[in-house]
């Protein structure tokens, strides 16, 4: 028996998971929306919020889960990547929690949990298998050969796909977070309407800095020409720049699974909640007999439920670490 609440808080959302004996019973997710007005996420504030956030939403998740405090075996938590301001409130939080019930401690990191979340609902890849871990601050391909047997065989030089869309949609001034505004755009225009340019990067590895680069000076050019280019074409444009950001993941994936000669693949990170990389990858694997995962929408924007799933394996190995564990900001993969 196992009993693993597991706490969330590398970057905005403040988030709580319970997992009991391998299962996922509880996932609460505290959104932060004052960012909205600046445009981006202000580390500072997001620290602030994660201190109110964090007691109601452990609350919340032991209610939902329908267990106590008394009944939990052990405490996971985000030690990094991620904004060491916010970081530095979960593992405070974990550390002293833990403390106080007398449990164990279990370090994860963020960017396997990402790839773990494909372990909490069925069906489930089987190893080896290559994940596509795409988000706003991460762009990589993994070899899983094993719950924490995993290797970066691909990963942006720059710029993270999910910069690309948050950059773009802040170019035709949608508000912040304006990835899932361009996904919502883009089913309404032509994703063939506009050509940007795409890096050619011989291996594995990503580039979005060109890209967007090409994006800001095309609507540039054509602003010069028509004040109101953006709002009379902004389907089209959003479609356009959502196709050409997942052709190029696609193609380097699909490299990527002839290289390995793999057809187990997943997605996992915030921008796996794109309907056109979820469509695109439905199609490529239909073409190329691939066997695909992708998680449930709750599991791909940072959530606990990860890090939950993440822990328990580390449970079942008794993988803890002592009270004088610290947060990493920028924490080797």
């Amino acid at each position: 028996m196992s009993v693993i609440l597991a706490i969330e808080s590398s970057c905005d959302d403040t988030s709580v998971a319970i997992c009991n004996n391998g299962k996922i019973t509880a996932n609460v997710i505290a959104n932060q929306t004052i960012h909205q007005n600046y445009g981006g996420v202000i580390p500072e504030l997001a620290s602030r919020v994660h201190q109110q956030n964090i007691v109601p939403a452990v609350q919340q998740a032991l209610v939902n889960a329908n267990v106590t405090k008394q009944d939990i075996n052990a405490v996971a938590f985000t030690r990094g990547p991620g904004l060491l301001g916010s970081l530095l409130v979960g593992v405070s939080f974990a550390k002293s929690f833990a403390l106080a019930l007398n449990v164990p401690l279990i370090s994860v990191n963020h960017m396997h949990a990402h790839i773990l979340a494909h372990f909490i609902d069925d069906p489930k890849p089987s190893f080896p298998f290559l994940c596509l871990t795409v988000s706003g601050g991460h762009t990589q391909i993994v070899l899983v050969k094993d719950y924490f047997d995993m290797e970066i065989v691909g990963e942006t030089l720059d710029d993270a796909a999910g910069e690309a869309f948050d950059k773009t949609a802040k170019l035709m001034a949608l508000p912040y977070p304006g990835g899932p505004l361009i996904d919502k755009h883009a089913k309404l225009g032509n994703p063939q309407a506009f050509k940007f340019a795409e890096p050619q990067i011989a291996d594995l590895n990503f580039s979005f800095s060109g890209f967007k680069t090409s994006i800001l000076y095309f609507i540039r050019k054509q602003e010069q020409q028509n004040a109101n280019f953006i709002a009379e074409n902004l389907d089209d444009i959003c479609a356009s720049v959502q196709h050409s950001i997942v052709q190029i993941l696609l193609n380097k994936l699909k490299k990527a699974a002839k290289q390995y000669n793999i057809k187990e693949i997943a997605i996992a990170g915030g921008v796996s909640a794109n309907s056109g990389l979820r469509d695109g990858l439905q199609k490529t694997a239909d073409e190329l007999g691939w066997n695909i995962y992708i998680p449930a929408f709750q599991y791909c924007t940072d959530n606990a439920g990860m890090i939950a799933i993440a822990g328990y394996q580390k449970y079942l190995k008794k993988d803890f670490v002592g009270q004088d564990v610290s947060p990493m900001a920028r924490m080797e993969f």
